[in-house]
């Protein structure tokens, strides 16, 4: 009797001990979140305006402002294929009231690009969730005597040298064009620019022949009539813009490039605070409005969670990896 007295009274002292721990668990990710947040948020594009970078911040800044009765800012941190400002964000301190849209480019391509990297792209940084994906667009100037892919094709390797533009060594927009470059044997020049803000005018002007821009920046060009679209990166046409075929339907079979862009914070920032930031974003992907406008321009919405943002990362460093070995890209 005595002996399960006893057992009863450990029992009962460890069941006292574990709901403490939990209460004070609980607590703690309270005390975290309650107050979060309390002053302005930061939303950094590492990109100039106008491209799908800059159109997402934008779009989850006026909800989240409404939302959370902060203001959330949108601050464009252009330069060296958007690792100024991932990199700013790495350095930030890891309290959720500084983050990135990640790019593709800043944080899959860029690591084997670049011989030397100003951030770690996976250890600086901790996941938050992926927020579309979209395909480019090969879209050329209308002087050039190529109606489609295959023409155009034709036409490179007759003239013999061809010059691309892109938003930026290391961009999706970049390896799109290396990638191009090597399944067709195209003699072609790269052409960086600062963001596709200042590339889109070159393009357009016919000082630059082509560009595989995200379909958000050059499609109402198309739909205008001021370029020419040549096919979609994607290995299936675009919901935005089926009239317009795949590269890889169009004359270049097994050609598939996608960009994503997603939001990361500061490594080592709490979990609660991910959470936080993860739910409210998916939230405002699903608003009937906000898919509207993600839609119409050409990207995808996705929303999912920080563990499945890090494992698509990591499988797009591997793929990448190998397009920018097999094409001899340097940015240095």
């Amino acid at each position: 009797m005595k002996f399960c007295l006893k057992q009863l009274r450990a029992s009962g002292a460890l069941a006292l001990a574990f709901a403490l721990g939990c209460a004070a668990t609980t607590a703690s990710a309270q005390t975290t979140t309650s107050g979060f947040p309390d002053k302005p948020l930061r939303i950094v594009v590492t990109f100039t305006s106008g491209g799908a970078p800059d159109t997402l911040a934008r779009i989850l800044s006026e909800k989240l402002s409404n939302v959370w009765g902060q203001p959330v800012i949108v601050d464009n941190k252009p330069g060296a294929g958007g690792n100024t400002g991932a990199d700013f964000v790495a350095k930030a301190p890891p309290d959720g009231y500084t983050i990135v849209v990640g790019t593709v480019g800043t944080h899959s391509i860029n690591p084997a690009l670049y011989s030397k990297m100003p951030y770690d792209a996976v250890k600086d940084f901790t996941p938050i969730t992926l927020l579309a994906t979209t395909p480019n667009m090969l879209v050329i100037n209308n002087e050039v005597p190529a109606k489609n892919l295959k023409d155009f094709i034709a036409l490179g390797k007759k003239e013999g040298k061809m010059t691309f533009a892109s938003s930026g060594s290391g961009t999706s927009i970049h390896v799109s064009g290396e990638l191009f470059k090597t399944m067709t044997g195209i003699d072609m020049v790269h052409i960086p620019y600062k963001g596709r803000a200042t590339a889109i005018p070159d393009v357009l002007g016919g000082r630059v022949t082509m560009m595989f821009d995200n379909m958000p920046s050059s499609l109402p060009l198309v739909r205008e009539g001021k370029l020419r679209a040549l096919g979609v990166t994607s290995s299936t046409r675009s919901p935005a813009a089926p009239e317009i075929p795949t590269i890889a339907e169009a004359g270049l079979p097994g050609f598939d490039a996608v960009s994503w862009f997603a939001l990361f914070a500061p490594a080592n920032t709490p979990k609660p605070i991910i959470e936080k930031w993860q739910t409210e974003v998916r939230r405002i992907l699903k608003l009937p409005d906000v898919a509207k406008r993600l839609a119409d321009a050409g990207l995808d919405a996705m929303g999912g969670t920080p563990d499945e943002l890090a494992a698509y990362q990591k499988s797009e460093i591997t793929k990448w990896a190998k397009v920018v070995k097999d094409s001899g890209a340097k940015a240095d």
